[in-house]
């Protein structure tokens, strides 16, 4: 694998996952394919990038040395580096033109178009699903205790883990 495909394998697995270890299953189905990696330097990379301080993303600047030395440490980092400044660029034009009315309208009819989707997938997981009144009941307390009691997530998810073991055995 030459240097721009070396490259361009990390650029695609950055930009498609959301930072971390999130690129992991990408960059493992293709440097392994092209035969480029193994799985030990992936465990190694792995390794490293959980002991190293900072950001648990910087794991591929250690599977770029590992893979392909020092050149493969650079490519990897340019790589990881590009989305983020690719996100700043665009927040900047967006800050100049959100303030026109059709980026506006744009906006609107973008977020009313999610809505919509989002309800249709909604509905058509609650059709598929066995409803129940008990489950329906948990589902409304732990919305009810999120909303209005401001409880801490993580008690709301104790609580339904019991509730769920109590109704649904």
């Amino acid at each position: 694998m030459g240097g721009i495909e070396y490259f361009l394998t990390f650029l695609k697995a950055s930009l498609l996952s959301t930072g971390g270890t999130g690129n992991f299953p990408m960059l493992h189905a293709d440097l392994l394919a092209r035969g480029c990696a193994t799985d030990h330097q992936f465990a190694e990379s792995l390794a490293i990038g959980q002991l190293s301080p900072g950001p648990s993303g910087l794991w591929v600047i250690s599977l770029g040395y590992l893979t392909k030395g020092t050149l493969g440490s650079l490519l990897a980092l340019s790589a990881i580096v590009i989305p983020p400044l690719l996100i700043l660029v665009i927040s900047r034009v967006y800050r100049s033109i959100d303030s026109l009315p059709s980026v506006r309208s744009f906006l609107r009819g973008l977020t009313l178009s999610v809505s919509g989707i989002s309800i249709v997938v909604l509905f058509g997981v609650l059709k598929s699903s066995e409803l129940s009144v008990r489950s329906l009941s948990v589902a409304a307390i732990a919305a009810a205790l999120a909303a209005i009691q401001k409880t801490p997530v993580i008690v709301i998810f104790f609580f339904a883990a019991i509730a769920g073991i109590l109704f649904f055995r």
